[in-house]
């Protein structure tokens, strides 16, 4: 008995908008490659060479530094200044670190929503915020929906001259309830680290002993949302750069809570900066749901003190889980 293959015929409407879609993903195409400034920035270099062999006028310097310029910036940025161009500019580096630095291993990736929001909450360390970055880049290169997670930056790193721009254009948005709820409420995912500065800044004989989780911010953003909370344990993070002493004289005229001393820093000057090639693992826990309690559950101090310390306890235990298997610092 032979099967009788039907030949599939497309409806006249889904061809209609399949027609279109193509036509107008050409007019995007073709409007890119018009576009100043898009070709990157070597492109814009050999421009300004063969400006420079005519002559060296302020004309060729301005339009080199467009080009520049728009070489790794794009003209459309989200309310929060993201800036999609940017992101894939610098992702690379980022990639690096994520599979040959540090070798990044992610369990539980299984417990994050495929769509709507969703509130990450982790441990912090490691002086700089690299933590934040590869928890990003676990969602997106794990989760099988290849979903983004915005992280929320600390006042100490959104504010920061050098810093605060790199941030903003690569997706983080600077820590405050509504922003996270502006965030969660587009059914995003959102980092938050409860911690604070006295994760990231803690030295390195109290590493891996979460400090308090603040007053429970986070869990009244979940309540208002309805979004559930979802563990995060990050483990390496603590030796990237292990803080042996803190110099807040030299910090603070610079608006900083603290100016770290490690065994490469200041020492070796802006090689000090390079962080140690520690094996990494991230790991996700089971997700707590909110939305049972309801929005007014927010104004429950007890409520909301209770369930902090069950986050805080659930990401601890699981810090602890992964210490204890953890053989070596460098390879896991």
């Amino acid at each position: 008995m032979s099967a009788k293959v039907v030949p599939l015929r497309a409806r006249a409407g889904d061809a209609d908008a399949l027609r279109e879609r193509v036509r107008a993903l050409e007019d995007e195409l073709s409007a890119r490659e018009t576009a100043p400034g898009r070709e990157g920035p070597m492109v814009a270099a050999a421009r300004l060479l063969s400006g420079l062999a005519r002559g060296a006028t302020w004309e060729n310097l301005a339009r080199f530094s467009r080009d520049l310029y728009f070489s790794y910036h794009s003209e459309d940025v989200d309310e929060f200044g993201h800036d999609q161009r940017f992101s894939e500019t610098i992702l690379p580096v980022f990639e690096f670190l994520y599979t040959i630095w540090w070798r990044v291993e992610v369990q539980g990736i299984d417990h994050l929503p495929q769509t709507g929001s969703g509130l990450i909450v982790a441990n912090h360390s490691g002086v700089l915020p690299y933590d934040g970055l590869m928890i990003n880049l676990a969602v997106r290169h794990e989760h099988p929906a290849r979903r983004t997670c915005r992280m929320l930056a600390l006042d100490m790193f959104a504010l920061l001259p050098f810093l605060a721009p790199m941030l903003s254009r690569s997706g983080a948005v600077r820590a405050n309830p509504e922003n996270a709820e502006r965030l969660l409420r587009k059914g995003e995912l959102v980092g938050v680290f409860p911690e604070g500065v006295k994760g990231v800044g803690k030295p390195f004989q109290k590493r891996y002993r979460l400090a308090r989780f603040g007053r429970g911010g986070f869990v009244r953003i979940a309540l208002r949302t309805g979004a559930p909370i979802l563990p995060c344990a990050v483990v390496g993070a603590e030796e990237i750069h292990p803080m042996v002493g803190q110099a807040d004289f030299v910090g603070k005229p610079f608006g900083l809570p603290y100016f770290p001393i490690t065994p490469t820093f200041p020492l070796l000057g802006p090689l000090g900066l390079v962080p140690l090639p520690s094996k990494w693992s991230i790991e996700f826990g089971d997700a707590l749901r909110t939305d049972t309690y309801g929005p007014d559950a927010a104004d429950d101090p007890i409520l909301v003190n209770r369930l902090s310390e069950q986050v805080r306890s659930t990401v601890q235990r699981m810090i602890d889980g992964r210490l204890a298997r953890r053989r070596s610092v460098w390879f896991g």
